[in-house]
C-alpha cells in the first residue's frame, strides 16, 4: 500500500458509524425534490431540503430549462471569461441586479464557487477580512486563500465586531463578511448594526443571502431588503441552489467591483459557465417570486406554526426565527441514532455533527419549504416527539 493509501486508511470513522447502522449520509432520493419524496420505495417527509419556495419541481421552471435545453443545448463548455457567455446568462445577470437592486451581477457557477472567489481575491496583505464564527464553509475557504489579515468576530456579537475594527489600519481596505441567515442555527445577522459600525470604521460588507432570499423581504429579496439596508451593503451574494430550484450562485455590487472580479476572480475564470437549463430556470423563479407573494406568506405560516409546536415540545431550538430550525441534540452518535430513527418513521431531516459544529452543538436541521402542508408538519412534530422521547432528549 502506498504511502497515502496508508495513511488515509486509518480513517474509519464512517465504518464504524456504518457498522452501528446509524450512518445518515447519502441517502438515494428515487422521486422529484418535493415536500414528499421516495426512498427505498417508501414514502418519506422531505424536511431536510433548501428550497424553501418550494419551487423545485414547479411545472413552469421545468418547461423553461426544456426550452432552453433545446435552444443552447446542454452546456457552454467553457468558461464565461472565454467562449461560455451567453445572451441569456447576461439577461439573467441584468434580471438579478433589477431584483436585488445593485449596479451588476456576476454569475458563478456554484453558490460555493462566489463566495470562494469574491472573498479571497477583493482585498490585499495590507486589507483585513473580518468575519463571523459560524460564516458558512464557502466563505472560510475564501479567507482562508486571501494574503489579507484576518479577524474574526463572535457570532453576532456586535461589541465584538466592534472591538476588531479598532484593530484595523485606518487607511487600509476592511471587508466584512457574514451570513444574512446562518444555514445551521438559523438565525439573523444583525445588519443594521452591522452597516453603523461599517460606516463609522470606514469598512466594506459583503453579505450572503443564500439562505434568505425567498425567504426575507419584498419579493424573497432576502434579508438586506428586508433591513432596508440594501444601498449599504456593498456586496449581496446569493445562491440559485435554494430558492431559485436550480444550481449556481451570483454576486450583485458596482461596476468598479465586478470589472476587478471579472479579471481576477479564480472560481470565475476557470470554471464553465452554469448551464442553459439552469439559467433559464433562475430567471423563471425570480417571476415567480415576484408575482406569487402568497408563496412566501405561507412559508411563514407554516414556520410559525413549527417553532410554536418545537417550544411546546420542549425542543431546544436556539435563536432561530426563520424556516431553517435547528434541534440540538448535542452528541455525536445520538445525533445519528436520531436521523435514523426518523427515517423509519418516513421523516427526512439532516444531521449536523462535528467537526461542522462542536461536538457539544450537535443538531438536527429541520427545513421548511412553501408547499409543505400544515397536515405534514403537524406530523412532522409528532413524529419527532415520539422519537426524541424514545431516545431521551425530551
Amino acid at each position: 500500500m502506498k504511502l497515502l493509501q496508508a495513511k488515509l486508511s486509518k480513517y474509519t470513522v464512517p465504518q464504524e458509524v456504518k457498522a452501528a447502522g446509524v450512518y445518515p449520509y447519502f441517502r438515494a432520493i428515487s422521486s422529484e425534490q418535493d415536500p414528499e419524496v421516495t426512498i427505498n420505495g417508501r414514502r418519506v417527509l422531505m424536511f431536510g431540503s433548501n428550497c424553501y419556495t418550494g419551487l423545485v419541481n414547479d411545472p413552469r421552471i421545468k418547461e423553461a430549462a426544456i426550452e432552453a435545453t433545446r435552444k443552447y443545448g446542454t452546456g457552454c463548455a467553457g468558461s464565461p471569461f472565454l467562449n461560455g457567455t451567453l445572451d441569456l446568462h447576461k439577461k439573467l445577470e441584468a434580471r438579478i441586479a433589477e431584483y436585488i437592486g445593485k449596479e451588476d451581477v456576476m454569475i458563478y457557477s456554484t453558490g460555493f464557487g462566489v463566495n470562494l472567489g469574491v472573498v479571497s481575491t477583493l482585498t490585499g496583505r495590507e486589507d483585513y477580512i473580518l468575519w463571523d464564527e459560524q460564516d458558512h464553509a464557502s466563505i472560510i475557504e475564501g479567507r482562508r486563500l486571501s494574503f489579507s489579515q484576518q479577524l474574526k468576530y463572535k457570532h453576532n456579537d456586535m461589541e465584538s465586531l466592534e472591538k476588531q475594527l479598532q484593530k484595523c489600519a485606518p487607511d487600509k481596505v476592511k471587508l466584512i463578511v457574514t451570513d444574512g441567515v446562518f444555514s445551521m442555527e438559523g438565525d439573523v445577522a444583525n445588519l443594521p448594526k452591522i452597516v453603523e459600525l461599517a460606516k463609522k470604521y470606514d469598512a466594506t460588507v459583503m453579505v450572503d443571502e443564500a439562505h434568505s432570499i425567498g425567504v426575507f423581504g419584498e419579493g424573497g429579496r432576502g434579508v438586506c431588503n428586508h433591513f432596508g439596508v440594501t444601498g449599504d451593503v456593498d456586496l449581496v451574494m446569493g445562491t440559485f441552489s435554494k430558492s431559485f430550484a436550480s444550481l449556481g450562485g451570483f454576486i450583485a455590487t458596482d461596476k468598479e467591483i465586478t470589472n476587478f472580479l471579472r479579471h481576477h476572480s479564480r472560481s470565475y475564470i476557470f470554471t464553465a459557465s452554469i448551464t442553459p437549463a439552469s439559467t433559464a430556470a433562475a430567471l423563471r423563479a425570480i417571476d415567480i417570486m415576484i408575482e406569487e407573494p402568497e408563496r412566501q406568506e405561507r412559508l411563514w405560516e407554516l414556520t410559525n406554526f413549527a417553532l410554536e409546536g418545537f417550544r411546546e415540545m420542549g425542543c431546544e431550538i436556539g435563536n432561530t426565527s426563520t424556516p431553517i430550525i435547528p434541534l440540538y441534540i448535542r452528541d455525536n452518535f445520538k445525533t445519528f441514532k436520531v436521523t435514523r430513527d426518523l427515517l423509519e418513521e418516513g421523516i427526512f431531516v439532516n444531521p449536523v455533527v462535528s467537526p461542522a459544529v462542536a461536538p457539544q452543538d450537535t443538531l438536527i436541521r429541520f427545513s421548511l419549504m412553501a408547499t409543505h402542508t400544515k397536515e405534514q408538519v403537524a406530523e412532522a412534530l409528532e413524529k419527532i416527539q415520539k422519537v426524541f422521547k424514545a431516545n431521551g432528549i425530551l
